[in-house]
């Protein structure tokens, strides 16, 4: 037991290189990471709890946190997070907490009081470079269900549904053929 705690960081496979111009080894990448991932759930608090970005923040930085937490090997904290180096990682933590400001300085998820929404109604032009998407047209059924919903007929309707039988036969009625 000891000799494995002690042998352990000694045996650890040492990088030489990333094999990426310009990206530095980090010899101690599973600290640095624990280091900016706990900086990053702190500072992630100044967002609003509501809003999609803290959200998405918060749950990717946990588990790459859990994962740095279990491995100690560099190469099995890339292969469970597959998502490039450790170096990479790095940057990407780093480049996370710079965007976290910005977004708390250009208060992105705040819309002021007076601001007004430009409505544009269904016959307005729509611009070229916007793609039409248009719905097919719907079944006939869709339209025999939706007169009987607004007519009040609906449980008539059901009613004589159940009476005619199931309009897909079971699969049990299928082998007897």
């Amino acid at each position: 037991m000891f000799l494995r705690m002690v042998a352990r960081p000694l045996l650890a496979k040492v990088k030489e290189t990333t094999g990426i111009v310009g990206l530095e080894v980090v010899p101690n990448a599973r600290e640095v990471l624990i280091g900016l991932y706990n900086k990053t759930l702190k500072e992630i608090q100044a967002v609003p709890e509501d809003e999609g970005y803290r959200k998405a923040v918060e749950a990717f930085t946990r588990h790459r946190l859990k994962v740095c937490q279990e491995e100690e090997d560099w190469e099995m904290i890339e292969k469970r997070l597959g998502c490039g180096q450790v170096e990479e990682l790095v940057e990407e933590a780093q480049d996370e907490l710079k965007l976290i400001a910005k977004m708390i300085e250009w208060d992105a998820w705040g819309v002021p009081d007076d601001y007004e929404c430009e409505v544009i109604e269904n016959d307005a032009p729509v611009p070229k470079h916007v793609p039409l998407h248009r719905p097919g047209p719907l079944p006939e059924e869709f339209y025999k269900t939706l007169e009987a919903v607004t007519s009040g007929t609906l449980q008539d309707a059901i009613a004589s549904s159940k009476k005619d039988g199931p309009a897909i036969p079971s699969s049990g009625s299928q082998a007897d053929k």
